[in-house]
């Protein structure tokens, strides 16, 4: 499935319906007078955010929405239908922005927020609606309003409860496939993954944590080399970031280091988020042997480093662990804040 993070959208309220002119006539009836009724609201184009889906690519095929019209009054003071609502589902994550003025109208953030992206037109009033005491037969009606139009941009940002991040070929695929049930792609060259893949950690029966595999972070990133900054912005939704270092690099605390300025090269957003770190393939002799210099480079800042082999399994225990713990903590500093 292609992976798109950004799209532009049309939306449009129903129109609301005609009031009806109509006079009542019945034979033995010696006054009639006006019966006509109001017509029916439009319907209202909605957004909701849902866990459901992680990609806008629906709307790449179909991204024009217009809810149904009000229908029109009938003559005995029969008022129109209101026109059905549109509900429409995005990824919980999902900005809103007028499209022309580019200013943010909403971030549907939470599962199950809605938002009225379009409102329906009013109905028009009825000639019932027009009596008075001096005019007893109105001829005057009101058509419906016209219902809100707009051209929206919507963009993705994921929601996650913890990234990983690290150079390509670090083996983040290997380790998202390896404690969750996601399958992406896993290679032995770079740039495998070209787009953010989400896993669900359970650490428990009632337990558990969503694990996003962020991709394109290279030299640059944050200036936009690569695919970067298209990726980048998606790790601005995780609680914590989990730091992915190859142990079989050349240089892993070069490589440890890059990837840490591109974060905090990206901005304010990323800046100060918690973090993990891990290096990766210690069932590689090499790989031991760069624990130890990345120990020792990044132990006085108070930073452990778990060391751990995606591929055979070895301390994925411990770093579940610390990532439970530290997601507790960080839920309950929030819960608190709230």
């Amino acid at each position: 499935m292609r992976f798109i993070d950004q799209t532009k959208i049309y939306v449009a309220g129903g129109d609301g319906g005609r009031g009806c002119l109509s006079f009542r006539r019945e034979k033995y009836v010696p006054r009639g007078g006006p019966d006509g009724g109001d017509g029916g609201r439009g319907g209202s184009v909605i957004l909701e955010a849902t866990s459901s889906r992680n990609t806008l690519l629906s709307f790449h095929y179909k991204n024009r929405f217009v809810a149904q019209r009000g229908e029109h009054g009938r003559g005995k003071n029969q008022h129109g239908k209101k026109g059905a609502d549109m509900l429409i589902q995005v990824p919980a994550g999902t900005l809103v922005k007028d499209l022309k003025a580019g200013e943010l109208l909403k971030d549907l953030a939470t599962t199950g927020e809605r938002w009225v992206a379009a409102q329906g037109g009013r109905g028009g009033r009825g000639n019932a609606r027009f009596a008075t005491s001096t005019n007893r037969a109105p001829r005057r009606v009101e058509p419906g309003e016209k219902g809100e139009e707009r051209d929206l941009e919507l963009e993705l940002k994921l929601l996650a409860d913890a990234g990983l991040v690290g150079l390509p070929n670090a083996g983040k695929s290997t380790l998202l496939r390896k404690v969750s049930h996601a399958r992406p792609k896993v290679a032995d060259y770079p740039f495998t993954t070209l787009k953010p893949v989400l896993g669900v950690v359970r650490f428990s029966e009632d337990d558990d944590a969503v694990l996003a595999d962020i991709p394109g972070i290279i030299e640059g990133a944050h200036q936009g080399a690569g695919l970067g900054l298209t990726f980048l912005k998606h790790v601005e939704r995780t609680r914590i970031l989990v730091h992915l270092v190859d142990g079989a690099a050349e240089d892993p605390v070069a490589a440890y280091e890059t990837v840490l300025e591109e974060v905090k090269g990206y901005g304010e957003p990323l800046r100060g988020k918690p973090a993990l770190v891990a290096l990766n393939k210690i069932d590689l002799p090499e790989a031991r042997d760069a624990l130890g210099e990345l120990e020792r480079h990044l132990n006085p800042r108070g930073i452990e480093v778990i060391g751990i082999s995606a591929l055979t399994g070895e301390g994925l225990d411990g770093l579940l662990s610390r990532l439970r713990r530290e997601l507790f903590d960080l839920k309950a500093l929030e819960a608190g804040g709230a």
